[in-house]
């Protein structure tokens, strides 16, 4: 694996650590969740900057289901995150104190509402990527061949990481916090620890769902191809 692609997967995997734990404004509180809200903001323009070619090629080329889909995934979690930093900024105490915000209630409002959904699509993002983010790892750990027994330990392990995401799902109550606002917060007991390992299993939804789905349609897709050749012979 190359300097730039190990810098990418750090750059980016930092940004979901920190995004995680930005989430967790109950446990941090306002100053440590607005100073990681900054650093999430300065990885994000990096990693903007680091896949610029991918705006410049977005209208280039063949557009199938996984290439639309991709498209449109990318730009709701860029747009997701530019109203998400936005409004943090109008509405922060401790950094940008000297912006004048009077009512900040409708700021808050989409700060919070962004972050959750941003939250899923950056789950989902990661999904359509993931078969590109598992081949850099087995670069750069230097495995090359093929395991039974490895491919069956890690799906079995997928269904556990999705089940477990699916509990603290609904315990959570993550689909109540994608449509609702509550100006009180959602608070729990809850440690950083076990904060970042229940929403990281969410994540896994999302991800393992995203993954083995596309994986369904491209096997589908090449099962067509034959049936199509053969029509058009006859």
């Amino acid at each position: 694996m190359n300097r730039k692609m190990l810098f990418r997967l750090i750059n980016d995997l930092v940004m979901t650590v920190l995004m995680l734990i930005a989430m967790a404004y109950y446990i941090t509180g306002n100053r440590i969740h607005e100073v990681i809200g900054v650093v999430v903001l300065v990885l994000f323009i990096v990693h903007n900057f680091l896949n610029r070619r991918w705006y410049k090629a977005i209208l280039k080329g063949k557009h199938n289901f996984r290439r639309i889909l991709q498209i449109g995934l990318n730009l709701l979690f860029l747009v997701a995150m530019i109203l998400m930093m936005i409004c943090g900024i109008l509405i922060s105490n401790d950094i940008f104190p000297f912006i004048p915000i009077n009512n900040d209630m409708i700021f808050r409002q989409i700060h919070v509402q962004t972050a959750y959904w941003g939250f899923i699509i950056m789950a989902v993002h990661i999904g359509l990527s993931w078969g590109i983010i598992i081949n850099s790892v087995r670069r750069m750990t230097g495995i090359t061949d093929t395991s039974r027994i490895r491919t069956i330990t890690l799906r079995i392990l997928a269904v556990l990481i999705v089940a477990y995401g699916v509990h603290s799902s609904f315990e959570g109550e993550m689909g109540t916090k994608l449509f609702i606002y509550n100006p009180f917060g959602w608070f729990n007991d809850d440690s950083t620890i076990r904060f970042l390992i229940d929403h990281l299993s969410i994540m896994g939804i999302y991800i393992a769902g995203t993954h083995y789905a596309l994986k369904f349609i491209q096997r589908q897709e090449q099962k067509e191809v034959p049936k199509t050749d053969i029509g058009l012979k006859g």
